[in-house]
C-alpha cells in the first residue's frame, strides 16, 4: 500500500471493532481525513496518548480500500490539559465539533488548521471565565473562513452605516438598520456589535488577554451560537452541551 506523510490534529475518535479506532482528522491544509488506527485501544498501544482529541501529530498513513491506515504518529502538541479539565474539554469540544462539520475530505480550507491550533493554545492558558470569549471568537472566525463572515459594519440589506442600537439578521448574515428588518432578526446591542468586530480583528492570543463586559460576552456568544446553528446544516451537539441546551 502506498504511504504518505500527514500533519493533522485529531477532531474525533470512533470505536471500530474490538481494538481499532477511526480518527477524524483536520489536515494542515484544512481538509478532513478519516483514517484507522489499528489496535489503538489495546493496552500498551504505540498510539496511546498520541492520537487523542485536540492533539496534533506528524503521521505516516498507508492507502487502504475504504479508509487509510495510520502506521506511525509523532506528537507535535498533545494539548493534554484540555482533556484533563472539564471546562476546558467542553470548550475545546465545540472547536473540534464545528471543524468536523465544516471541513471536507479532499478540499483544502486555508487557515482552519492554524485557527484550531491558536484556539487550543489560548484555551490551555485561559482561566475558566475566558473560555466563552475564546469560543465566541473561534465561532466567528471559523464561519468567516467558511465564507460566512457576518456583516458588522453596515446594514446587511441597505449598506447604511451601523450605529446605535441594532438588530441582527440570521438570514441576511449581519446587522440591520432600523429601516430594514426580516423574520430572522434578533435584537443586538451596538456594544455587542463592537465586541464582535474586535474579536474578529484580534488574534487568539489577544482575545485571551482581553477584558470585556461579561454581559456583552454572553450576548455575543448567544448570537454566534444562533448564527452557526442557522447556517450549518448539522446539529452541533458539543455547542448545545456547552451552552446548556439546544437552540430554541
Amino acid at each position: 500500500m502506498p504511504a504518505y506523510p500527514l500533519t493533522a490534529l485529531v477532531l474525533r475518535k470512533t470505536k471500530l471493532g474490538e481494538t481499532d479506532t477511526i480518527l477524524t482528522l483536520l489536515a494542515k491544509d484544512g481538509s478532513q481525513v478519516r483514517a484507522v488506527a489499528k489496535g489503538m485501544r489495546k493496552p500498551g498501544s504505540r498510539f496511546a496518548g498520541r492520537l487523542e482529541p485536540f492533539a496534533s501529530s506528524n503521521m505516516l498513513l498507508h492507502r487502504g480500500r475504504s479508509l487509510d491506515v495510520v502506521s506511525e504518529a509523532d506528537t507535535l502538541c498533545s494539548h493534554a490539559p484540555l482533556r484533563e479539565d472539564y471546562d476546558s474539554m467542553m470548550a475545546a469540544s465545540v472547536v473540534a465539533d464545528l471543524l468536523d462539520k465544516i471541513s471536507v475530505q479532499g478540499q483544502a480550507a486555508e487557515h482552519l488548521y492554524g485557527l484550531a491550533q491558536a484556539t487550543f493554545d489560548a484555551m490551555e492558558e485561559a482561566e475558566p471565565g475566558a473560555h466563552q470569549r475564546i469560543v465566541t471568537a473561534f465561532l466567528l472566525k471559523a464561519m468567516a473562513l467558511h465564507g460566512l463572515k457576518p456583516e458588522l459594519e453596515s446594514c446587511a440589506c441597505c449598506a447604511s452605516e451601523a450605529t446605535g442600537g441594532s438588530a441582527f439578521s440570521m438570514s441576511s448574515g449581519g446587522v440591520l438598520c432600523p429601516e430594514c428588518g426580516d423574520a430572522s432578526q434578533v435584537s443586538f446591542s451596538d456594544e455587542g456589535r463592537l465586541l464582535l468586530l474586535l474579536l474578529l480583528r484580534s488574534t487568539m492570543a489577544d482575545v485571551l488577554q482581553m477584558v470585556s463586559d461579561p454581559k456583552r460576552e454572553h450576548e455575543t456568544f448567544d448570537l454566534m451560537r444562533s448564527f452557526v446553528a442557522y447556517h450549518v446544516p448539522a446539529r452541533l451537539k458539543a455547542l448545545d452541551m456547552y451552552a446548556g441546551g439546544p437552540v430554541v
